[in-house]
């Protein structure tokens, strides 16, 4: 490029810096290395609400950076996730009755009732109440008029909405829920997640029952 040609760049990169344009945009605009539109503009200075704009767009250029490396690594990670819990799923792989009996029996010891006199498991997540009383129904062979079903929530939702959603889900009619323990609600405590369905317990009153559930519960125990 000639003398001439070079010139007519520089003046037009003035220009531009004169209204206002970072030097990473006259670049562009131009075609030409950083170092010369830094070179050829340096002298020119700009208005306080020019170098406002500049300040303002290479903030919303970050904050834009910013926002895209974070939507990516989100994406990998819910892509990750996604990949374990199908690898996890199949390491399990078939899981025959003896399997669901030996589950239910450890997970009635971590959330199960051990006093004597009835069966009870209570829990908010709705896959392991769902899972405890069919196991329930399919190894401890209740009558159905025995199972009770109950309710712990919090005076600020809605009692009616949640006994639907747990008799729905468990197949135990209305009438065989208890009265429900309506815990008063602290405005000023944060809970990062309320549980809108409250805590399901589900009963059977059952000496015998329990006392036979407690064994199985032990002989799991002893395996070493």
């Amino acid at each position: 490029m000639g003398y001439a040609g070079k010139l007519d760049l520089k003046l037009k990169a003035q220009s531009l810096r004169r209204k206002g344009f970072s030097v990473k945009e006259i670049q562009r605009k131009l075609e030409v290395s950083r170092s010369s539109v830094s070179l050829w503009v340096r002298d020119i200075q700009l208005s306080k609400k020019q170098l406002e704009r500049l300040y303002l767009n290479k903030k919303t250029g970050a904050l834009r950076g910013s926002i895209i490396g974070a939507k990516k690594k989100q994406k990998e990670r819910e892509e990750l996730t996604r990949r374990l819990i199908i690898k996890g799923k199949e390491e399990v792989g078939d899981i025959s009755s003896r399997d669901r009996f030996i589950a239910g029996i450890a997970m009635y010891f971590a959330e199960g009732d051990k006093r004597d006199g009835s069966v009870s498991f209570c829990n908010t997540d709705s896959a392991a109440v769902r899972f405890m009383v069919n196991w329930i129904r399919e190894f401890c062979s209740p009558p159905e008029e025995k199972l009770r079903g109950a309710l712990y929530i919090h005076d600020d939702l809605d009692e009616k909405k949640a006994k639907k959603y747990w008799s729905k889900l468990t197949g135990i009619p209305l009438t065989q829920f208890t009265k429900s323990y309506i815990a008063k609600n602290n405005p000023n405590r944060s809970r990062k997640k309320k549980h809108i369905y409250g805590v399901f317990r589900v009963r059977i009153s059952s000496t015998i029952l329990h006392r036979k559930l407690m064994g199985w519960i032990n002989k799991v125990l002893e395996v070493k």
